[in-house]
């Protein structure tokens, strides 16, 4: 059980951090990582402990979508000493006027976009072995986006990385997809109860 005005203390990898619960609508809050706030050596380590799950798979290229993304493939392109990263954007700058697109929505944004991929970057990710990492897999919306736009790239997704999964909805939503998922923890959603606190949904 939880309230409102609580965190929630979450296992990264061989890290713990408190995040804090956000209340996204009426019957959803969620424990919120926003790899912007939490600090470069929590990053560096957690993008340690990620590609180390994923070198197996043996990516050639790691690709992640902007903006809390970013830092995630940076870290992890560094620990698998990978030289180049792909941030498919979401913003229309002029470069992108005939970028590769995919229609997304994401929890936490609530209004439909598009993920982006500048055709300049397509040689990047074409018959090349990606590993696909984003900050947290919640709906799986954004991770399904990322993967029908690179493989209509030519990419070969060999694996989807994540600091962390969310609830279990991202599971039906990727489908056949949902086992290339490896992740450095899990945490559940949370749904109101009748007395006014907060309980953990994992499912």
């Amino acid at each position: 059980m939880a309230d409102e005005r609580a965190t929630y203390r979450a296992t990264v990898g061989s890290q713990e951090i408190e995040l804090p619960l956000t209340r996204i609508s009426e019957d959803l809050t969620v424990a919120l990582l926003m790899t912007i706030d939490v600090g470069v050596a929590f990053l560096q380590r957690a993008g340690t402990d990620l590609a180390a799950l994923l070198a197996p798979s043996r990516p050639q290229v790691v690709v992640s979508a902007a903006t809390l993304g970013i830092p995630v493939a940076i870290e992890v392109s560094r620990a698998l000493g990978l030289d180049d990263y792909v941030i498919l954007q979401k913003t229309p700058k002029a470069h992108l006027a005939d970028a590769l697109a995919e229609p997304l929505q994401s929890i936490t944004t609530g209004v439909p976009q598009r993920l982006l991929l500048d055709r300049a970057r397509v040689p990047a990710v074409a018959g090349r072995r990606v590993a696909l990492v984003d900050d947290v897999i919640a709906t799986g919306g954004s991770i399904a986006a990322s993967l029908r736009l690179l493989r209509a790239a030519g990419a070969d997704v060999v694996t989807i990385g994540a600091l962390l999964v969310e609830g279990a909805a991202w599971g039906p939503a990727l489908g056949a997809d949902a086992a290339l998922v490896t992740a450095l923890g899990r945490i559940p959603v949370f749904r109101p109860t009748a007395t006014g606190g907060l309980a953990e949904d994992w499912d």
